[in-house]
């Protein structure tokens, strides 16, 4: 375990990041728990410390160096599976609120365990789709922040994100080298469901290759239209049409 810390460090500095001591160690029993609990429910496959540190934790952090929260704001992780990123934005921002959203019944159990264990008191495990969430009067339209790493195809993280934004909030999807290749086929969605892409990121994370955050910024209300039913969105993509070619 003791491996970790090195590539965390490395890792943090190369972001240019500060992290206390007290975060340090918030972090190394987050390391912990993750890899405990992965013996008993599939939370990722990685399970070398240094590598977890990396992927998981700095990776994660990537997107300090496009989002600055204010104190008292509220942020949502989708599909967050073992709490990543939220959990390590929660610990690096107590002044914050965080969201942790994941459909998977056993994941969310052990989110609940690990927000527990850390003393997380920002930190809110929620079960749920993240199309019924954003149906729901206490989650639509209440984040400033809403975070999604990989999970799908940019047209459909629009859809699900978006309804779930206040006016002016921003969706920062986390996405590989691949992303790109999404952000043309995304326009009808964004025209649709209310965002502009403000800003795309392409970086590297050492350790773990290429990334792209891609920042949407909500500017203008959502219809009630939207989201659609669960699975909607991933079966017909807004970048669609009727017949199944892009539009």
């Amino acid at each position: 375990m003791d491996n970790w810390l090195a590539s965390f460090r490395e890792g943090v500095t190369a972001l240019a990041l500060t992290v206390t001591a007290e975060q340090e160690d918030r972090f190394a029993r987050f390391l912990k728990l993750l890899l405990d609990y992965n013996q008993r429910v599939n939370l990722t496959s990685i399970t070398d410390p240094a590598e977890v540190a990396v992927k998981h934790f700095v990776d994660s952090l990537t997107v300090e160096s496009i989002w600055q929260p204010h104190a008292g704001d509220r942020a949502l992780d989708i599909g967050t599976g073992a709490g990543l990123p939220g959990i390590p934005l929660a610990i690096l921002h107590p002044e914050i609120t965080m969201v942790l959203n994941e459909s998977v019944r056993k994941k969310v159990e052990f989110l609940e365990y690990a927000v527990a264990q850390l003393s997380l008191t920002n930190a809110h495990p929620v079960w749920a789709r993240a199309e019924d969430l954003g149906r729901q009067p206490e989650y639509r339209e209440q984040f400033n922040a809403v975070f999604v790493r990989a999970v799908a195809h940019l047209a459909v993280l629009v859809e699900y994100g978006l309804p779930l934004l206040k006016m002016g909030g921003v969706l920062i999807c986390m996405k590989g080298p691949g992303g790109m290749h999404e952000i043309d086929e995304s326009q009808r969605a964004l025209n649709v469901i209310g965002g502009v892409i403000t800003k795309v990121s392409p970086l590297t994370v050492q350790g773990a290759g290429e990334r792209v955050l891609i920042v949407v910024r909500k500017n203008h209300r959502t219809s009630q239209e939207f989201p659609r039913p669960v699975g909607t969105a991933k079966k017909t993509p807004l970048f669609l049409d009727s017949t199944g070619a892009k539009t």
